[in-house]
């Protein structure tokens, strides 16, 4: 999602390089993905979320926007924080995740 915001359109190549991951790993991933009905590959190779695969990139980026900008205020520096939110995002649930961000906002 926010590969494809900076460059308009994404091929496996530049998710890879971007993510830091092989290119084996991402084209695994791509192939999941599109079987679960997440992701389209169109003919000139560009990846296309579906509208469910849009939404739940959606959800999980507030997430990981939520959990950096926490932890950033917490005193955690950028890199780590980068990390911990992206380990963060997957494994909380939609209710603890919901009652943090109701609890952060009363905050503010």
């Amino acid at each position: 999602m926010i590969l494809q915001q900076r460059r308009g359109s994404v091929r496996s190549v530049d998710l890879a390089g971007y993510m830091g991951y092989s290119k084996a790993s991402v084209s695994h991933a791509v192939k999941n993905l599109r079987a679960g009905g997440f992701l389209t590959v169109d003919e000139t190779g560009c990846l296309c979320l579906t509208d469910t695969g849009q939404t739940i990139a959606e959800k999980i980026y507030e997430r990981h926007q939520f959990f950096m900008e926490q932890l950033i205020a917490a005193g955690v520096d950028q890199e780590t924080a980068e990390q911990d939110a992206h380990q963060i995002e997957h494994a909380i649930s939609d209710i603890s995740f919901q009652k943090l961000k109701e609890k952060a906002q009363k905050t503010n």
